[in-house]
């Protein structure tokens, strides 16, 4: 595949003319040695490569280098494309996210009909929508906790100098800071009025996802790496920028912690600094006991909660007196400190809301916004306004935009399908089709515009379209396909025939894989499908010479015409060589037809004809009387039974001799001999056809019967008289 020049370990395509943006790097964990021979690409399902690295061969190597244990190539799969956030996901996590979370979506959609059917129309009324936020608040959270939960407990003891999360904590995904942003758009009302706070929080778990470059996460991440080589922190520029950035976006706690690591609190200083301490930790006082316009704290946050907005006006007002008291302070002259005195100013400035200082702290546009709605517009309610401060921090700080980033613009810009294409884009179908729930949770006019028929889309709405996209991708993999037909059912329009086509082509030579199918059919109540992939087993069985099974799928089918054409074919062999060798064949095959006249088609006959034939090896092998008059008894029901094909008559009788000549008397008496007499005689008028068939039987087999029958009604009527 031509592209820019890479090492064995990754993979650069070339970017297109005029492109700004760098071509994306696309790591290959292949695990072999060096040097890598040759790389073979080729397209797999979906947006994946399929990329075999091979090693050189044994001749044009070391001999003593290498390893005979060593394979000599590894095949792995690249997803090309899209999720640029998800990089850290694999497939067999995706592959979990998959089965887990159709367990929520199906439960409320479930719900979803339940309700629907207590409503006069198809959608959900207005009443109903005023409570219907809260089960989709339940689903949200669902899929939250099946996208991951990065948090640790905390350590019993806890280092100082740690501010920030372990590194082993599992880094976030874009797919669920993506999520749990239109939750908090979309889908929790009780957050109306505490929607900056929770924003605040949402950055401080995902902020470090926001850009490759600088973020307030970057910055705090590289001090914590070089704080413990710090001897005096407060002589370090970085500890204050860190600092500020820290309390621009409202991570207090991280504040305080990073306040505490000051070299006044150090009890063997030899310096006198208790005017400097005093200032620091005033600081640290206000910070913890800055007003927060949300209900709760967790467990290690800092600030006071109000939940109504009267209080908090009263709050903050009260707490603002006290930060510009400080400022103001005449103990500042005696701080001989000065990046202490300038560190703590910049942090006043910030705590009042100086515009200057906010923006000098933050590094990303969307830090900036979330300053500003922390301490400058606090009560902005609407997205209206925060559309425009959103349009007002990105002039100010220009920073490219990603999934997130992008997403965040689409929803404050009041357009849902902006919102859908831009998750489609960075994240994938999967969070697509679950987040039409979250959308519509709240809006009528957003669930009017998502499930609107459109001629355009043959009839499906945009939210059966993004579906129908997520299902597919579901289809085109082995082991998800399964997954699949719980999400076309729920598309009204287009849903039930590409459900009835995804389980058609379903292949039939695998025993598990049909059960599956037939159980999906049988909980969508597809009968005319369960029939015809029965029948598609049975018939492949049957050509690859798996009789059993081929019989068993259609007697499951209940395929009358094949049943019939197989008994027929059974009648013909058996018909055609009628030896004791020919008949053990075709056995195996009787029994498993079964003796169902309606179903196999007159197999009675050919079932008695097995117990006659068994009766006969009894007497071949010194049988008694009985077993002599049993043989006689199923000998006169097959001939006067109607399904007994009239081929079978000449065998019949020629097997019978040794019962027409039994030595001890006669076992049949002249009505039964007359009877046999009758069939021989339209035996012998159907001879003269030209479509008679007689069998492998010798030539005078007709005279051998007529002449055993003669003698034994001559000794039955000297028997009888």
């Amino acid at each position: 595949m031509p592209g820019i020049p890479s090492d064995s370990t990754s993979l650069i395509p070339f970017a297109l003319e005029g492109s700004s943006q760098p071509p994306p790097v696309y790591p290959l964990q292949h695990g072999l040695r060096a040097p890598i021979h040759r790389i073979h690409i080729s397209w797999s399902r979906g947006n994946l490569l399929n990329v075999t690295c091979l090693r050189p061969p044994p001749e044009q190597e070391d001999e003593m280098a290498r390893d005979d244990d060593e394979v000599g190539g590894k095949a792995v799969e690249v997803m090309l494309g899209g999720a640029i956030l998800e990089g850290n996901i694999g497939e067999h996590k995706r592959r979990r996210i998959a089965y887990e979370s159709v367990k929520s979506y199906a439960f409320l959609h479930d719900k979803k009909m339940s309700l629907a059917k207590m409503e006069t129309g198809d959608n959900l009324s207005a009443p109903a929508l005023t409570y219907w936020w809260q089960y989709t608040l339940e689903y949200s959270k669902s899929i939250r906790d099946i996208l991951g939960n990065a948090r640790l407990h905390r350590p019993l003891i806890e280092d100082p100098k740690n501010f920030l999360k372990p590194e082993e904590v599992e880094q976030p995904i874009g797919t669920k800071a993506a999520w749990e942003l239109m939750e908090i758009f979309y889908v929790d009302m009780q957050l109306l009025s505490w929607l900056p706070e929770r924003l605040v929080d949402w950055l401080e778990e995902y902020d470090s996802l926001l850009s490759k470059t600088e973020t307030v996460h970057s910055k705090l991440a590289n001090l914590q790496r070089k704080v413990t080589s710090m001897q005096v922190v407060e002589d370090e520029p970085g500890y204050w920028n860190g600092l500020a950035a820290a309390l621009a976006v409202g991570w207090l706690d991280v504040v305080a912690k990073l306040l505490r690591l000051h070299g006044s609190y150090d009890p063997d200083q030899f310096d006198k600094r208790e005017t400097e301490n005093g200032l620091v930790e005033a600081v640290v006082l206000l910070v913890s006991e800055m007003p927060r316009m949300r209900p709760n704290l967790s467990s290690g946050k800092l600030g006071i909660c109000y939940q109504t907005k009267h209080d908090y006006i009263k709050g903050l007002e009260k707490w603002r007196a006290k930060v510009s008291g400080l400022e103001s302070s005449p103990f500042w002259v005696h701080c001989n400190h000065r990046p202490t005195r300038d560190g703590l100013i910049n942090l006043l400035h910030i705590l009042l809301g100086d515009a200057k200082h906010i923006a000098d702290a933050t590094s990303h546009w969307l830090e900036l916004f979330i300053s500003h709605l922390l301490y400058i517009r606090p009560l902005t309610n609407g997205l209206e306004g925060m559309g425009n401060l959103a349009e007002k921090c990105m002039h100010l700080k220009p920073s490219a935009n990603n999934g997130l980033t992008s997403l965040l613009v689409g929803i404050l810009s009041e357009n849902p399908e902006i919102v859908l294409a831009d998750c489609l884009k960075a994240f994938g179908p999967w969070i697509v089709a679950h987040a039409v729930d979250l959308l519509t949770a709240n809006s009528e006019y957003t669930d009017g515009l998502l499930n609107e028929e459109r001629y355009q889309l043959g009839g499906a709405s945009i939210g059966e379209l993004y579906m129908l996209v997520y299902a597919q991708a579901l289809a085109s993999h082995p082991l998800t396909w399964q997954v699949a037909p719980a999400y076309l059912s729920t598309c009204l329009n287009q849903g039930r025939g590409l459900l009835e086509i995804l389980l058609l082509s379903q292949p039939v030579q695998n025993y598990r894989v049909i059960l599956k199918t037939l159980e999906i059919c049988h909980l969508y109540e597809l009968g005319n499908i369960s029939t015809h992939i029965m029948k598609m087993a049975g018939m492949y069985q049957w050509k690859h010479g798996h009789k059993g099974l081929g019989i068993y799928w259609f007697q499951q089918s209940r395929d009358k015409t094949r049943l019939g054409q197989i008994a027929h074919k059974l009648f013909d062999n058996i018909g055609k060589s009628l030896s004791d060798d020919s008949f053990k064949q075709w056995e195996g095959l009787m029994e498993l037809l079964g003796s169902d006249v309606g179903i196999a088609g007159g197999l009675e006959f050919l079932h008695k004809y097995r117990e006659f034939k068994r009766s006969l090896q009894q007497i071949v092998h010194g049988g008694t009387a009985e077993a002599a008059k049993k043989s006689t008894l199923l000998l006169v029901q097959l001939m006067r039974n109607p399904s007994t094909p009239q081929r079978f008559w000449l065998p019949l009788l020629l097997d019978s001799v040794k019962l027409l000549e039994w030595r001890s008397g006669p076992l049949l008496g002249v009505s039964e001999t007359n009877l046999l007499l009758g069939k021989l005689q339209e035996l012998s008028m159907a001879k003269l056809r030209p479509d008679y068939h007689g069998g492998e039987l010798k030539p005078n087999a007709l005279g051998d019967v007529r002449l055993a029958l003669a003698k034994n009604l001559g000794r039955a009527i000297l028997e009888e008289s």
